[in-house]
């Protein structure tokens, strides 16, 4: 389960992401990630960007199946990343979209793309900045 203060809520936070991030993808999911130094200015006054917690969202469409099988993809998908937020720069948000391959996928499928589409997206962005 993810910590609430690294859940991404807002609908404007995920389609900012999406647009601005840098994107990697594999066979079950697309990674969109944006590294935000101003990030950590909505967190309060004073804040700065090092202190905003990465922050994480799932799109899981009805592409990828029943709700049974989101709800699993969905749950399978929240434990993988909350694994990783210690690599998640600070003050970043990271969207995981989960393409219809997904609903077949086995946890460790889906461990293995997520790993390797964040390990991508963060080589992206680092060349970027």
């Amino acid at each position: 389960m993810l910590p609430a203060a690294h859940r991404l809520r807002r609908s404007v936070d995920f389609e900012r992401t999406v647009r601005r991030g840098t994107r990697a993808g594999r066979s079950t999911v697309v990674v969109h990630l944006l590294v935000d130094p101003d990030a950590g200015l909505e967190a309060g006054v004073g804040a700065v960007a090092g202190d905003a917690p990465p922050q994480v969202g799932l799109v899981v469409s009805k592409a990828v199946g029943n709700a049974v099988h989101r709800n699993q993809v969905k749950r399978r998908l929240r434990h993988i990343a909350a694994a990783h937020l210690p690599a998640i720069p600070p003050g970043s948000r990271m969207v995981v979209r989960a393409l219809p391959a997904s609903s077949g996928a086995t946890y460790a499928e889906l461990g293995k793309d997520l790993t390797s589409s964040l390990e991508r997206a963060l080589a992206r962005a680092r060349r970027t900045t």
